[in-house]
């Protein structure tokens, strides 16, 4: 009977142990598992004049939150369904048809079809030849476009509803603009009707124009969420137990001058420049390890080859170059002076040349021989990025034989052989969460993907 008894008690504290286990572990797995709910606060250093995507100057993941392209690049770079569900191109890639996503609605309620499609491909791109027909749109191009799926994807080929009557915009993405402030606030609301799924957080608040002191003040004390980092300042967050989430290196910092040379002199002293910048340096003592030194202007997780282009420093090799050259120019070096980083940069860049006989002269304002130039990748198609290098640094358009890897590295090479251009560093874009913030992902291309982001109901 004793035994009976004892057996009955400690199964009896069991199950009171259980239940007291279960009823405390519920709030434990609530706060563990995404729900619907709260207001993420994303201060941002950009100060964007307008939200609509054709124009220049916003960021890419604020566009995204609100509008969608026909076409969306996987994190390899390539192509997927997103308005478009399919496509098709005649022979030649001049032609292209697009089947457009039955069942999606811009966040107005308006019903997405094909001539909202047209209309709003053809704002942003007057220079094509665009049609609707029943499900489909048709996009004839001036030349061929075997890489015309990935342009698309570009932000800038958003699919827009402009209101003609009070000039509001409207998307299909996860988010609708709610609160528009003239390039100092946005509130983004969730769209209720996005096809894909509502996102978990109601709204999105954004204060535009804010430097990187502004938004690690903000994060420490409440008032953000998700800020962003610059390169350098990304080993120190993680120091200080920051979440940190980078990008693969998908910024160019790169020296660009102003005109071919001149002169076989003026080769020789562009070639005595390049081998004389210590960009491990930079990157290590400037950046603290927040780029990686490179030769190429792409990086090498998107074109697979830029490990073969040298970027070592090697003086000796610099002297010889510049030895070559009876006749030195003297260059004025452009920075932007409203970045610390970048004259501190150049200033390296200017002790390196003097330490191969080249000179150079700092010049923070009007013209100049050649100029520190920061850029984010347009996109993480290779061919289309490169692209977008060429005419953002006024270089001849590159021609891509075929999509092998060995043309595209020909079209580079060949870019890179105009002397022109001197590739610096690759920089990674990275953002600092508050622990409270779960699932943002940031993109290799340095875009936050909010999708499927949600916030925890405790702050620690």
């Amino acid at each position: 009977m004793k035994r009976c008894s004892s057996l009955l008690l400690v199964a009896s504290n069991l199950l009171c142990l259980a239940a007291w286990l279960g009823v405390a572990l519920i709030p434990a797995l609530a706060e563990s598992r995404p729900h619907y709910g709260g207001t993420l606060r994303v201060p941002v250093k950009e100060s964007p004049q307008t939200l609509d995507p054709a124009a220049a100057g916003i960021p890419v993941s604020i566009t995204r939150m609100v509008f969608e392209t026909l076409i969306a690049l996987d994190e390899r770079g390539r192509p997927q369904p997103l308005l478009a569900t399919s496509w098709q191109s005649d022979p030649g890639s001049q032609r292209w048809r697009f089947f457009i996503r039955g069942g999606v609605s811009f966040s107005d309620g308006t019903l997405l079809d094909s001539a909202a499609v047209a209309a709003s491909l053809r704002n942003s791109n007057p220079q094509w030849k665009v049609s609707a027909a029943a499900d489909m749109v048709m996009i004839e191009t001036e030349s061929a476009s075997p890489d015309l799926p990935a342009e698309l994807a570009l932000a800038r080929n958003s699919i827009v509803r402009r209101n003609a009557s009070d000039g509001k915009l409207c998307g299909t993405g996860p988010f609708a603009i709610a609160q528009w402030d003239g390039g100092k606030h946005a509130t983004l609301t969730a769209n209720e009707q996005y096809w894909a799924g509502r996102a978990f957080v109601d709204s999105v608040q954004i204060d535009f124009g804010k430097n990187d002191r502004d938004q690690m003040l903000s994060l420490d004390l409440d008032k953000a969420d998700v800020i962003e980092v610059a390169p350098e300042d990304i080993h120190r967050a993680r120091a200080e137990n920051r979440t940190v989430k980078a990008s693969e290196p998908e910024g160019l910092m790169a020296l660009v001058f102003a005109h071919d040379p001149a002169s076989e002199d003026e080769t020789h002293a562009r070639n005595a420049l390049v081998l004389s910048i210590d960009t491990a340096a930079v990157n290590n003592v400037v950046l603290q390890g927040g780029g990686e030194p490179c030769g190429a202007l792409l990086p090498n997780w998107m074109s697979g080859y830029a490990f073969v282009f040298p970027t070592a420093a090697n003086i000796e090799h610099a002297r010889a170059e510049r030895m070559q050259a009876k006749h030195l120019p003297a260059w004025t070096l452009g920075y932007d002076p409203l970045d610390p980083v970048a004259r501190v940069i150049a200033e390296r860049v200017l002790l390196n040349a003097r330490d191969a006989g080249i000179t150079l002269q700092l010049s923070s304002t009007g013209n100049s021989d050649l100029r520190l130039v920061g850029i984010a990748l347009a996109s993480s198609d290779p061919h289309v990025a490169l692209t977008a290098l060429a005419e953002a640094f006024q270089l001849p358009q590159p021609r891509f034989e075929n999509a092998s890897a060995a043309a595209l590295y020909s079209a580079e090479k060949s870019l890179l052989q105009s002397h022109r251009v001197v590739p610096l560093l690759h920089l990674r874009s990275a953002v600092a969460l508050r622990p409270n913030v779960h699932d943002l992902n940031v993109l290799p291309d340095g875009t936050w993907s909010l999708n499927n982001a949600w916030l925890s109901g405790e702050k620690p």
